[in-house]
C-alpha cells in the first residue's frame, strides 16, 4: 500500500475548512484513501470529521496511504498545502 509521510501546511493545522477541502478531494477519488498521525489508526480521507478528530497541527506529521499511488500523492499534495490561505 503506497504511503507518503507529509508535513501539515496549513496554518490551524486539519481543521474545519482545510478538513473539508481534503475530504471533498478524497470523495471524488476511486479509490479509498487513508490518513492518520503515525502510531495511531489511520482513518477516511473522505469524512471532515474523522480528519478533525487527528488533532494534526500545523507542522505535524501525517501518514497518507491507499490502494492508487496517484490518488495517495494528490491527498498529500493537499495536507502540505496552506488551505486556510486560499
Amino acid at each position: 500500500m503506497p504511503t507518503i509521510t507529509v508535513t501539515v501546511g496549513s496554518a490551524i493545522g486539519l481543521h474545519a475548512r482545510p478538513a473539508q477541502i481534503i475530504a471533498e478531494a478524497a470523495a471524488e477519488l476511486d479509490s479509498e484513501v487513508l490518513i492518520g498521525v503515525p502510531g495511531d489508526e489511520a482513518v477516511d480521507a473522505s469524512s471532515a470529521l474523522l480528519i478533525m478528530t487527528l488533532g494534526a497541527g500545523n507542522g505535524d506529521t501525517v501518514e497518507v496511504s491507499g490502494e492508487a499511488e496517484a490518488d495517495v500523492a494528490a491527498i498529500a499534495a493537499l495536507v502540505e498545502q496552506d488551505l486556510d490561505a486560499e
